[in-house]
């Protein structure tokens, strides 16, 4: 299970003082030091916390490690195949994205998104890095991003931590992710999980055989108020650890 953290919030805080102080790229060295396999990152259109110069520095920092993974969220738009193309991360999860949004709501229509996601999908493939699109675990979906030719779909996971406190719906929830996560598995995909994951709700999701990896940031980001952004990633690689065992 490979722990991806999202440093998009410690970009939030800056920004809102116009300070360049907390830096993500100090918080993507600390995740690291602390256990985590890589680091993501989301560049929006607007730019409301990570920006381009963030980017380049994450890729310059992460470039050097080796064993961690820079995995770069962005819409499927021309602005940002461009900027991936020149910054080359390992990997392009490709997201919806509204303006008028908090986070990323939903999943990413693939059948929707016809001939120009398929041209932005072939750009980044291409260009020798790793695509993922994040989609709704939803079988039509992922044999979307199967014929696309992408090597990995992240399943929205913010419906079950929505129901995680109703015990029928989070079970309802929990076994809808399963089967999308064993379809796509059976397709050939990678299978990785996000959105709204906490140290509560993981446990259970983790032991899902087929989910390999997971994007976290809010959370992490939350808990290290009180715990230390080392501490906060070292307690959801703890949660992670449980539910694997169980």
């Amino acid at each position: 299970m490979r722990l991806h953290i999202n440093v998009d919030h410690v970009a939030t805080l800056r920004n809102a003082r116009q300070t360049p102080y907390p830096d993500p790229v100090e918080a993507a060295r600390i995740c690291l030091e602390a256990g985590a396999h890589g680091i993501t990152a989301h560049l929006r259109e607007d730019r409301r916390h990570i920006v381009d110069d963030d980017v380049r520095r994450l890729r310059d920092f992460l470039s050097p490690t080796g064993a961690a993974v820079f995995n770069l969220e962005m819409a499927a738009a021309a602005e940002m195949v461009a900027i991936a193309r020149r910054t080359r991360p390992d990997v392009v999860t490709l997201v919806p994205e509204r303006r008028e949004e908090r986070t990323t709501e939903g999943g990413l229509d693939v059948i929707a998104g016809g001939e120009s996601l398929g041209a932005h999908v072939r750009a980044l493939l291409d260009a020798g890095i790793k695509v993922s699109l994040f989609i709704a675990a939803e079988e039509a979906q992922i044999e979307a991003s199967q014929r696309l030719g992408v090597q990995q779909v992240e399943l929205h996971t913010g419906e079950y931590a929505h129901a995680f406190h109703d015990a029928v719906a989070r079970a309802r929830e929990l076994e809808r992710l399963a089967r999308g996560a064993a379809f796509g598995h059976r397709l050939g995909l990678e299978v990785a999980a996000g959105h709204g994951l906490t140290r509560d709700n993981v446990v259970a999701l983790v032991r899902i055989p087929e989910v390999v990896e997971l994007n976290i940031g809010h959370a992490v980001i939350a808990d290290a108020v009180f715990l230390s952004l080392e501490g906060a990633v070292r307690a959801m690689s703890g949660a992670i650890d449980r539910g694997r065992l169980a």
